[in-house]
């Protein structure tokens, strides 16, 4: 039984049994501790999840540590940026940072344009880092810009929060359940899901199928919760980032996660 969240006005019928064939790309099928390196948690993030300091604090017109490459597909008209810091081109660890900038005050007033960190946590990636060009089954995830439009899980979506306005559309629905054949660590992965706009079709649940440019380009592509280690090609968060993320991003904000390692996320061209 398929349980739709009223935050969702529109869900393709085909969103519903097909989460098997996208699980391959969310991460799930690697064996715990697998993750190319340091122990999760090993920057010492706050209570609840979220880090307590964030890079560029006071605010700038550039996303910190991001170049003009991939700095200049931000759509103009975004105002909240996850991006996700890849420790390397290899690993599987990365720090995710939530970037907001303020919208027009009443009376007209100009925005003054700067970027400004509201939480930062510890978070993983693809179990063999990042790659410019992904595949299926590469088990890296993909350096870029990605909107992000729609949501999910096999939980209730948290309750919004009343500062944030709208948020992202939400598919409850019990096929995004985990199998329980994989270890029970996993098990919660996809409690809450908000799918990455990599090869999909955006305004459909996570689950749908659709892959534009083909199986071979990959897909299924999620924010969702962490187990520990790195993914197929997700990028996982602690359970307590998730609910901030689904409580606080707003489509009428136009939200977007630019990700990758260090390097590529620099890069000037």
């Amino acid at each position: 039984m398929v349980i739709f969240c009223p935050r969702r006005t529109a869900v393709a019928a085909a969103a519903c049994g097909v989460l098997v064939g996208l699980l391959s790309a969310c991460g799930a099928t690697n064996a715990p501790g697998d993750d190319n390196g340091r122990a999760p948690g090993g920057s010492s993030p706050s209570a609840g999840g979220a880090r307590a300091t964030a890079p560029g604090a006071a605010g700038t017109t550039r996303i910190p540590g991001v170049g003009d490459r991939l700095g200049g597909r931000v759509p103009t008209d975004s105002r909240q940026v996850l991006a996700v810091y890849g420790d390397g081109k290899d690993s599987a660890h990365s720090t995710a940072v939530l970037y907001t900038r303020g919208a027009a005050k009443s009376g007209g007033a100009a925005r003054d344009g700067r970027w400004r960190p509201a939480r930062s946590w510890d978070a993983h990636n693809g179990r063999r880092g990042w790659t410019l060009d992904h595949h299926e089954n590469d088990k890296r995830s993909p350096v870029g810009v990605f909107t992000l439009s729609d949501a999910g899980g096999v939980l209730p979506a948290p309750a919004a929060d009343p500062a944030a306005g709208s948020s992202l559309p939400y598919t409850r629905s019990a096929a995004f359940a985990a199998p329980h054949g994989w270890p029970r660590a996993y098990w919660h992965d996809f409690d809450y899901v908000i799918a990455i706009d990599y090869n999909r079709v955006r305004g459909t649940a996570p689950n749908d199928p659709v892959r534009p440019q083909g199986q071979d380009k990959g897909g299924g592509i999620w924010l969702h919760m962490d187990h520990g280690s790195g993914t197929s090609a997700c990028v996982s968060l602690p359970e307590p980032a998730m609910a901030y993320l689904l409580r606080t991003l707003d489509p009428k904000l136009h939200p977007v996660v630019v990700m990758g390692d260090r390097a590529d996320l620099g890069a000037a061209a």
